[in-house]
């Protein structure tokens, strides 16, 4: 029997797989969304997460971390204009993004969880998600706190690596990672574009994608609680 049955961002308990990692830790497919999740036995405490997070290089000190970023800022910036008010979701320990778009003339606020305070009482024309999917717990909820944030015709663009063969999971760097709890397929973001009227817009198949909020409610249930038979 798994020990996560329902997939924490479609919500299905149909076609769920349990799959083997050389991490030691147990994950689960869900074959209809290919979101793979972390069994819930395995997250870190709170206080290991932090712990986790302060050993990052992050900060504007760090060429490479900046240039890391820059990854995700070029393609959005065909998408975004420096009168619009952005937000960097996840920001962590030394705010960087923000502080590269502050300096190209434009206007972002940071936020973090752990790190950053903000009151988070406004929506935001773009926000950056950057190496932040991959560290949810509740994918479902966290992404409809996102997209409850960003105004219609908002851009999010997100930064995560994204899987894309089953056979090489049981290898895969980025599970070496403890804090690392939700790994995304590029089908499942088309998943998250029906389920939170959000348009694809950019994919690079690696790493990148960027959303555009369309606030279309299409014919999708994502529940949490749903179960199939």
């Amino acid at each position: 029997m798994l020990s996560d049955p329902v997939c924490r961002l479609c919500g299905s308990a149909a076609k769920q797989t349990q799959l083997e990692s050389n991490s030691g830790r147990d994950y689960i497919l869900c074959g209809n969304c290919k979101l793979i999740r972390m069994a819930p036995q395995h997250f870190l405490p709170r206080e290991k997460e932090i712990e986790r997070y302060l050993e990052h290089n992050n900060g504007m000190q760090f060429e490479g971390y900046k240039e890391f970023l820059t990854r995700a800022i070029e393609p959005a910036l065909k998408h975004i204009n420096k009168k619009m008010t952005g937000l960097d979701y996840g920001c962590g320990h030394s705010p960087t993004l923000s502080k590269l778009l502050i300096n190209m003339g434009y206007n972002c606020e940071d936020y973090d969880p752990m790190f950053v305070e903000n009151p988070l009482d406004k929506k935001y024309d773009f926000i950056f998600s950057t190496e932040v999917f991959e560290h949810f717990f509740e994918p479902h909820r966290e992404i409809q706190k996102i997209c409850d944030l960003l105004e219609a015709g908002g851009i999010l663009t997100v930064m995560t690596v994204l899987w894309n063969d089953i056979k090489r999971f049981k290898n895969w760097y980025y599970t070496r990672d403890p804090s690392h709890t939700a790994f995304y397929h590029s089908e499942t973001f088309d998943h998250i574009c029906e389920a939170f009227g959000l348009e694809l817009i950019y994919n690079d198949g690696s790493r990148i994608v960027i959303l555009k909020k369309t606030d279309i409610a299409l014919p999708f249930n994502l529940n949490p609680n749903l179960t199939e038979s």
